[in-house]
């Protein structure tokens, strides 16, 4: 089974040889590793490539492409270009995989071949444990293994898939086309929800992945404004509004979640704009009005108090509802 991994790089000097070394040390070995330096101007590259040097005969071939910055989600399109496995397996460039992480995803596949995407469990690394130090939580997935019976509705309370614990078969990719380019944030439930409108999702609650919160340059914590034609409208489904568990109402649901969260970090960011267009465009939303109700406050608070606001928020949130993805 084939796995080639899809890492997008970013001024990771810090993270990339941990997050490296743990695809390296996999009891499955993948076939590739694939690393698209996107314009990084810190040291990242050159750890990537004293590890090429490190690596044995044995150790899978370690591919490094570099490119002029144009986001996550255009690198990651250009790994998987680039990719000859039969599956990619993505993983951030800050964060780890344990040994059995590609493991249990081929025998997801073995077992349920006819999915679209395979994911696992998750914990989070958080700078909170005593005296400062690394602490690990686990992230509110499933419980059960296999086939996830509707992925919008389970995604609404729980983590299904996040890119560094998530699998995509060639050929789906091959259907569906990349991720959105030029999305800064919340490309990876665009992907999920192009791939879970045709085929199946599939999971194991194995938790295989930490997800490192206190990581340098993660993307929600350097907003810039979008220039891309993709947006969470594009799978809004008229008809669903008001059926309760009629497909196309999870599906409503699901993308509403997912775009008032983004908003809410655009509008901290200043973009006053975008963020009242999603306000009123997802103002139908039945399951997350608490969510939206923020976002309402916080477009009519002054915009050089939001930063502050939304921060110590979301601190609460974590520290007493272990929430804060």
């Amino acid at each position: 089974m084939k796995f080639s991994v899809i890492i997008p790089l970013y001024n990771k000097e810090a993270e990339i040889g941990r997050t490296l070394h743990s695809v390296l040390a996999q009891t499955h070995v993948p076939y590739e590793i694939v690393v698209v330096d996107d314009g990084s101007t810190d040291g990242s590259a050159a750890i990537v490539e004293s590890i090429v040097t490190e690596s044995g005969p044995s150790d899978p071939t370690i591919k490094l492409i570099r490119q002029k910055n144009a986001g996550e989600t255009a690198a990651r399109n250009t790994a998987m270009i680039s990719a000859t496995g039969d599956y990619f397996a993505l993983v951030d460039a800050d964060d780890e995989w344990r040994p059995d992480f590609l493991s249990e995803v081929a025998a997801l596949i073995e077992e349920f071949p006819a999915c679209g995407l395979y994911s696992t469990g998750f914990d989070i690394v958080n700078n909170d444990g005593a005296g400062g130090t690394l602490a690990e939580h686990p992230a509110r997935g499933l419980q059960k293994r296999g086939v996830v019976e509707n992925f919008f509705r389970e995604s609404m309370s729980a983590y299904v898939s996040i890119p560094s614990a998530s699998v995509i078969p060639r050929t789906v990719f091959e259907v569906v086309g990349g991720f959105p380019e030029g999305m800064r944030l919340g490309g990876d439930q665009y992907m999920w929800t192009k791939i879970a409108l045709r085929w199946p999702v599939c999971y194991s609650p194995a938790r295989l992945v930490k997800y490192y919160m206190s990581a340098s340059n993660r993307s929600a914590a350097i907003y810039k404004p979008e220039v891309t034609v993709y947006s969470f409208e594009d799978f809004y489904d008229p008809t669903g509004v008001g059926k309760k568990d009629s497909t196309s109402f999870w599906i409503d649901e699901y993308v509403a979640r997912v775009a008032l969260g983004k908003a809410l970090t655009i509008s901290a960011k200043g973009g006053t704009a975008e963020a009242l267009r999603t306000e009123k465009f997802f103002a139908y939303n039945r399951l997350s009005r608490r969510l939206w109700w923020r976002l309402w406050v916080l477009n009519r608070t002054p915009a050089a108090w939001r930063p502050r606001l939304h921060a110590l928020y979301t601190d609460f949130a974590w520290r007493f509802a272990r929430k804060g993805l």
